[in-house]
Order: C-alpha cells, then structure tokens, then sequence
C-alpha cells in the first residue's frame, strides 16, 4: 500500500507544477529576442558584470576572486585586457569563441574608460584580430 502512495505521489508531481514554459534570458526586454551586444557598454553588461560587478571593483567570495577592473593600471596598454579576454586568465574564461573583434575592442575601450580609468586611446579590431588564437583555448581537465 505504501509503495502505491508513493508511486501515486511521484506520478502527480508534475501536474502541480505551474504551466508554460521557464526562461533563462532575463537580458532581453522580449521573450525569445536576443540583445545585441553592439557597444562595449553592452559586452560589459551582459558578459563582464557578474564577476567584475556592476561598478567594477570586482569581488572576491565562494573561493573565487574576480579582479577589479576600477583603476587598474594593467588596462593602461590594451594588448593586455585584449589577451585575457581572448584567452583567459586565471580564473577568468576566454571568450575568443563568442565574442567578434569589434565587440572585444568595444568593450575594451569601455573598460579603459570607465570605472576611473582615463586610458583614451581607441582600440580596434585591428589590434583584436593578431592576437585571436589561431587554435581557440581547451578547458583541461
């Protein structure tokens, strides 16, 4: 009798659950568009922001600390923010992969711009496309 009840639960679980279908993407204003990521400010806040924060001082929490992109004088030669982007650091992951050279020189010049920095050189995708890994990066397990 007790393995009737069970089954009888176990069967009737999914009738209780609320109708329609879930979503993941919160970032777009309409459901199934996608946001387009067309400036540096949007790459930053759709891709950067949950771990370098909102006003990006980072965060360190949960065994992970993401570095702060505020003031930060490694983002005076753009080379450098370029290459982690492109290939990862640390505990950063590469995105040589998702994002296009425009969207990387965008967002790396929105990031050598704000958050305190003053670094107004422009970047381009021309300084974006030597350093694409002519073999994308492989997590290792």
């Amino acid at each position: 009798m007790r393995g009737i009840v069970i089954l009888s639960t176990l069967l009737a679980l999914p009738l209780l659950a609320p109708p329609g279908t879930a979503h993941a993407d919160s970032a777009s204003a309409f459901e199934g568009a996608v946001q387009p990521m067309t400036t540096g400010e949007d790459v930053y806040h759709h891709v950067c922001q949950s771990c370098h924060m909102p006003d990006g001082k980072g965060a360190v929490g949960a065994g992970a600390q993401f570095p702060a992109l505020a003031g930060n004088a490694k983002l005076q030669a753009s080379a450098y923010p370029i290459y982690v982007i492109m290939n990862g650091y640390g505990g950063m992951p590469w995105f040589s992969e998702m994002l296009t050279d425009q969207q990387i020189a965008n967002v790396v010049a929105y990031i050598r711009t704000h958050f305190g920095n003053n670094y107004t050189d422009p970047v381009t995708p021309a300084e974006v496309t030597p350093q694409r890994p002519a073999i994308p990066p492989k997590e290792i397990y």
